[in-house]
């Protein structure tokens, strides 16, 4: 019977040293520690994929909070079922003791547990859900004052719109053209779209 620790970030930029230093002083091997750095909005992630087909019957599945685990409720659900009824996998939520089945439950322990998970995968989705209203809230505000996203334009020259007549009345080439402005042939064709 093995014990794995699973840690997620949201992106790559994110750190995952406090799930790790809560992984080991929970007594989880390093080598068993599994991390994947990729969204919680589903499971279709490389590391919690190995795991899940690694982890055998009487195993122990160590995560920090609900929300390492995943941020969609039905999908969270569905998972502790498939890790506890049909894997019969243990699982220890470090922040909160009620979520740890490793010790058999009596009937009103099951309900509070379960209680307790239905509510944590809620409040997992709707922080999820928050945080991408916040974030389309925030991207349409800083459009409003001005803000562009994305790569800067690039400078188009001088002698731009006598190139692009040369080449619309069939004077010059796609490739002449491109190499007459200084840029790359796939950006002289994205520019053709845009101005014809």
């Amino acid at each position: 019977m093995d014990t794995y620790g699973y840690i997620r970030v949201s992106t790559k930029e994110q750190n995952e040293d406090r799930q790790l230093v809560a992984m080991r002083e929970f007594g989880v091997e390093d080598s068993r520690i599994v991390l994947d750095k990729q969204s919680g909005k589903d499971f279709e992630r490389p590391g919690y994929r190995r795991l899940v087909r690694k982890m055998k019957t009487g195993d122990t599945l160590v995560i920090k909070s609900i929300d390492r685990l995943g941020r969609n409720y039905d999908e969270i659900l569905e998972q502790w079922r498939l890790l506890t009824k049909e894997k019969q996998v243990a699982i220890v939520v470090l922040d909160m003791p009620l979520l740890d089945t490793r010790q058999g439950r009596d009937l009103t322990g099951v309900l509070i547990a379960d209680i307790v998970l239905q509510l944590l995968s809620y409040v997992a989705q709707t922080e999820r859900e928050l945080n991408r209203q916040r974030q389309a809230e925030g991207i349409a505000a800083a459009k409003a004052k001005g803000v562009h996203f994305g790569r800067k334009a690039k400078d188009r020259g001088e002698n731009y719109e006598s190139v692009m007549a040369a080449w619309h009345r069939g004077e010059i080439s796609g490739r002449a053209a491109a190499k007459e402005l200084g840029v790359a042939h796939g950006t002289f064709q994205r520019w053709c779209k845009e101005k014809f």
